[in-house]
């Protein structure tokens, strides 16, 4: 039986849908991503996991234990770290430390190991207040506290949101040295280049997962060619793409548009006369390979 289950699991607030009948499952030491829009029901998700939030319908498991019967097992078996740092910010790092390892009856040495590469980091901050730390460095504790009692499902809320590069980075590379201590790890981000670090991903969108494969698999059923065009005028040749008959769907990423066409016959030579003709001489098409976000916007617009 794999570690997480989710059957048909539904959640409204008010006139919301929140989740909509999801259903996938998470495999033994994985590293499974939920990538997704903020909106997109990723923490009401990893809350109902978490058995913080009961749902509306359908059901869910962690190791065999349903989320509404079994919470007071679950909780002793996962590690939860919530979108939003919610520590106590009046203890020092040590002591939120020290009081979670006490919660769960263990203790910092007991478990130390797990923590060790992420605490090496946090020890020369150990006696400041945990509110004073820097983004990453909460971060950091977060993810201690959420360990130490040697969990066997961490489920982490959009744990990089808010924090440089850098520690965005160091997260990713501390995740990897988790799952190879055979822990399984559901993680959410709305960071799209971050769904290449992960195992397998499930892309979800107003409550609704659009797909789930590895990022690879995802790519790899990109059902167009996708071009990439180049040019000064990013925004006025964007516009003038949607209103062309041959245009399937036109997304700026960053200085390039990214483009797919209801017409498979197109070339990057034939697309590059079509608009130089329409004034847009100064640009340069070239056929690109899809990202993870290309195929997520694909998708979603299938989805509307």
């Amino acid at each position: 039986m794999n570690p997480i289950i989710v059957n048909k699991l539904a959640k409204s607030y008010e006139k919301v849908n929140a989740l909509k009948g999801i259903s996938f499952e998470v495999e033994d030491g994985e590293l499974f991503g939920l990538i997704g829009p903020d909106g997109a029901g990723k923490t009401t998700l990893i809350r109902i996991l978490a058995s913080l939030l009961l749902p509306d319908t359908g059901k869910a498991s962690l190791v065999g234990n349903d989320v509404v019967k079994d919470f007071h097992e679950i909780r002793k078996i996962v590690g939860y770290m919530p979108s939003r740092f919610s520590l106590y910010t009046d203890l020092t790092v040590q002591e939120n430390l020290e009081f979670f390892a006490g919660v769960f009856g263990s203790t910092i040495e007991e478990n130390y190991y797990l923590i060790k590469d992420i605490y090496h980091m946090l020890e020369p901050f150990k006696g400041r207040l945990a509110g004073k730390l820097s983004g990453g460095m909460k971060q950091k504790l977060a993810l201690s506290c959420a360990l130490i009692h040697k969990p066997k499902i961490l489920l982490l809320d959009e744990p990089t949101t808010g924090v440089d590069a850098v520690s965005r980075k160091e997260f990713w590379a501390m995740l990897g040295k988790l799952k190879a201590e055979g822990i399984t790890i559901l993680v959410s981000t709305p960071y799209m280049d971050e769904a290449s670090l992960c195992d397998r991903i499930a892309l979800i969108d107003k409550g609704e997962i659009l797909s789930v494969n590895t990022p690879k698999g995802i790519i790899a059923l990109f059902p167009q060619k996708l071009y990439g065009i180049s040019t000064p005028n990013s925004f006025s040749l964007l516009n003038h793409l949607r209103t062309l008959p041959i245009c399937k769907d036109a997304f700026l990423f960053g200085q390039e548009i990214h483009v797919t066409t209801s017409n498979s016959n197109i070339t990057c030579e034939s697309l590059h006369d079509l608009l130089s003709n329409s004034g847009f001489t100064n640009s340069t098409v070239t056929l690109i390979e899809p990202t993870v976000e290309d195929c997520f916007m694909q998708l979603m617009g299938n989805n509307r």
